[in-house]
């Protein structure tokens, strides 16, 4: 079971079930996690909520999959499970560990989510004992929660591949490219093969401006610095979609159409001659026509998504519309 360490009023040191924090009394929880914020700030840390699977390492059936072999970071971890460990995932940890104090999340049992904290993490100086997992946790709703996290919600970042199910954390959340080694050709729609190393750079640049600028008191919240990091990426480019949304779609509500305008663009429904950028569905569309008469960026939808994973504006030409497969 995932356990914190909880300082006591009189100095004393003890550890406390991560399930158990929900038992206490919303004063004395709130007491604790603001002495601890207290005292991460002290030594210039925040906290960060970890997942395992598709953010730092890949499992799957043994017996489906090839045989473990360490030189190829491919490990054996719980009967029949092997684990591939993300690209740079042991460089990412030890840099973020001076950054953060560093929790495990899964989905998965209190048995597979000790293994993968023991290869990550050897001697336990990254996680100690702050693993969560599904034994730790409620998992009728499949939602993920920092309710299991003796920390301030304005003082931690959370690393997922999954967006849904921090439903309630949103502005805590950096949604990380999904890595999958097993049973799978494809690369990711960035086509870095290095995010964790992407990833830790923007970290640093958070963590810099969350401590470089004025005294981390009570009205400092790392979810802001997230937010206006985030809106630098994609600053002055206006976006008309064509072709991406189904007809009968409210297009403001599409989930890329939100990434775009987190990420600091202006979407539109109608273009004119402000209009930068069309994400096109294929060249054919009406938008896509006028884009290149107009000598406008015309580019596929992917575009979007490796700018949010990459942490950057690409280069347009990388994202390029084809013509439709079938005639319509």
């Amino acid at each position: 079971m995932g356990s914190v360490r909880v300082e006591t009023d009189s100095g004393t040191v003890r550890y406390l079930e991560c399930k158990k924090l929900r038992l206490l009394g919303d004063d004395e929880l709130a007491r604790l996690r603001a002495r601890h914020v207290k005292s991460l700030f002290r030594r210039k840390k925040l906290c960060m909520v970890l997942d395992l699977d598709h953010t730092l390492l890949h499992s799957a059936s043994e017996g489906e999959q090839r045989v473990p072999n360490p030189a190829d970071d491919i490990f054996p971890l719980v009967p029949r499970i092997v684990t591939k460990l993300r690209p740079s995932v042991r460089e990412f940890l030890k840099e973020a560990s001076t950054m953060f104090e560093m929790y495990i999340y899964t989905m998965g049992s209190s048995e597979y989510a000790a293994a993968a904290a023991k290869l990550l993490d050897p001697t336990g100086e990254y996680f100690d004992t702050r693993i969560i997992s599904r034994d730790d946790v409620d998992v009728v709703t499949g939602l993920k929660s920092l309710d299991f996290v003796l920390a301030q919600d304005r003082s931690v970042v959370i690393l997922d591949d999954t967006e849904a199910v921090w439903s309630r954390h949103k502005d805590n959340l950096v949604v990380i490219e999904r890595y999958t080694y097993f049973g799978s050709g494809q690369r990711g729609v960035s086509g870095g093969d290095d995010i964790l190393t992407t990833v830790l750079r923007a970290l640093k640049r958070v963590h810099c401006k969350f401590f470089n600028h004025g005294d981390p008191g009570d009205d400092k919240d790392v979810r802001r610095v997230l937010k206006l990091e985030r809106c630098r990426i994609l600053e002055g480019c206006k976006i008309a979609f064509s072709g991406v949304f189904p007809l009968d779609f409210k297009s403001e509500t599409h989930g890329l159409w939100r990434m775009a305008e987190g990420l600091g663009a202006q979407c539109v429904k109608v273009v004119d001659p402000s209009v930068t950028h069309v994400v096109a569905a294929n060249s054919e569309t009406q938008k896509a026509w006028w884009a290149r008469y107009e000598n406008k960026f015309l580019v596929n939808w992917k575009w979007i998504e490796a700018a949010n994973f990459q942490w950057k504006r690409l280069p347009e030409k990388n994202f390029p519309v084809y013509p439709p497969k079938y005639p319509t």
